[in-house]
């Protein structure tokens, strides 16, 4: 059996645009093309998509992703691993479920709040990491920063990087320049946003750091599938190469140092 571009596009949401990108990249090639250029689709390249969806949910990029389902092997062993992968993100956001829930309880029956409420939430997981690339300090700068934050100023600081986000993710879809205005106002924005964060070498009073930080940022947004994953989107698959390339071509303009 096989299906229709369109029907596919209408079974999993994944847009004709984006089903065409994976197949000029070789990441899901149509299995046969119909007349009038339409392609078509067989059960292996469904499964093929599962796969890929998957992986892309797990935060992976393209060419990571294109590594993994093109090794072989028994494809029912990589879903089950898979499988796996999904029943422990479902078991985290359980505990969170559950959290939340103990605390609109204890609200309701007017009892003390208690550490069980932020089970499930960890917001010093990156500690060690943070504290491996920029030292002690830095951690502990950021932290304090942070947890000195009043709930609502942590809101607003969450709205506005999803924001910035957004915006990138809307630049690429629009099919901005890397090297343009648009591009370059975002730039500037996403320096003024790191330059704000407490314990960052972008927060400290030397050019030469802040723009070689905000480039190794730029290659690791790519790089790493957790940072990759905020400036992506379905239709936008390259999201986070358009970021390298502005926030790049940013400082080498030398607009760092003008500001």
């Amino acid at each position: 059996m096989s299906w229709t571009i369109q029907e596919v596009t209408r079974a999993t949401g994944v847009t004709s645009r984006t089903l065409r990108h994976y197949d000029e990249i070789g990441l899901l090639p149509a299995s046969f093309t119909g007349p009038g250029g339409i392609r078509h689709y067989d059960d292996d390249s469904l499964i093929r998509l599962q796969r890929i969806l998957l992986l892309r949910d797990l935060g992976l990029k393209l060419t990571v992703i294109a590594d993994v389902v093109n090794t072989g092997g028994d494809t029912v062993a990589h879903l089950r691993t898979h499988l796996d992968l999904l029943q422990g993100e479902r078991e985290a956001l359980e505990r969170r479920i559950n959290a939340v829930r103990r605390t609109i309880e204890a609200k309701e029956g007017a009892q003390p709040m208690t550490k069980d409420m932020f089970d499930g939430f960890d917001h010093t997981q990156h500690e060690e990491e943070v504290t491996a690339r920029w030292g002690a300090d830095a951690y502990k700068a950021g932290d304090t920063w942070w947890r000195g934050q009043s709930a609502a100023e942590q809101a607003t600081w969450k709205a506005q990087v999803a924001q910035l986000s957004s915006d990138w993710i809307a630049a690429a879809r629009n099919g901005e320049d890397p090297d343009g205005d648009a591009a370059r106002a975002l730039s500037a924005r996403h320096v003024a946003w790191l330059t704000s964060v407490p314990g960052t070498p972008a927060q400290r009073a030397d050019v030469e750091m802040t723009e070689a930080y905000v480039k190794g940022l730029a290659e690791m947004y790519v790089c790493d599938p957790r940072f990759a994953a905020n400036y992506i989107a379905e239709d936008v698959p390259l999201g986070a190469e358009f970021v390298r390339d502005a926030l790049v071509s940013y400082v080498a303009s030398g607009a760092p140092r003008q500001s």
